[in-house]
């Protein structure tokens, strides 16, 4: 009897969770840049009062650490109709997971091909390639992670993600 207490218990706590929010809930961007459709979609946590980036941040206690998953909950999405430059990297059209590398010397953006997993299953093998990404101050703390997808002109955008203190961003161009 206690057993099936404590089971409906945590399922009617699991359904409210659900009913009324997750911690890190979904979130997308979205551009079209020369004809070419764009989007990210991926779980936005909150800060909440903790420290998340460096030595004493909570994300080194990620299984992944120093790579970061670049959101909450399944791997970050991208998705693009059209052939990219991000950085110096070559992303042909189709779907790929985004990772960053935390290092003391920069950020890094993963581009990974595979898609659907947690994102706490990060495979190097699968990496379709990494490039640095400028890092800045935001001018006020972000509670929740924003992840950005603008034109800049022409066929050039910009991805940026802010979240605590930190900005990190890298160029693309649609090819």
């Amino acid at each position: 009897m206690r057993t099936t207490t404590s089971l409906t218990t945590a399922l009617l706590f699991a359904s409210a969770i659900t009913a009324f929010g997750q911690a890190s809930p979904p979130a997308e961007t979205s551009v079209k840049i020369a004809g070419k459709a764009i989007s990210i979609k991926y779980s936005a946590p909150s800060v909440r009062g903790r420290k998340v980036f460096g030595p004493d941040g909570f994300l080194k206690n990620d299984s992944t650490y120093p790579v970061w998953r670049a959101g909450a909950n399944e791997a970050t999405l991208l998705e693009t109709t059209g052939p990219l430059t991000i950085g110096d990297l070559n992303v042909p059209a189709g779907k790929y997971s985004l990772y960053v590398l935390q290092e003391a010397g920069g950020w890094k953006l993963i581009v990974n091909k595979q898609t659907g997993q947690s994102g706490a299953e990060y495979d190097a093998k699968q990496d379709l390639g990494r490039v640095a990404m400028t890092l800045g101050k935001t001018p006020a703390l972000v509670e929740k992670l924003t992840i950005t997808l603008t034109a800049t002109g022409g066929n050039k955008g910009k991805l940026t993600m802010d979240w605590e203190h930190t900005s990190a961003s890298v160029a693309f161009t649609v090819k």
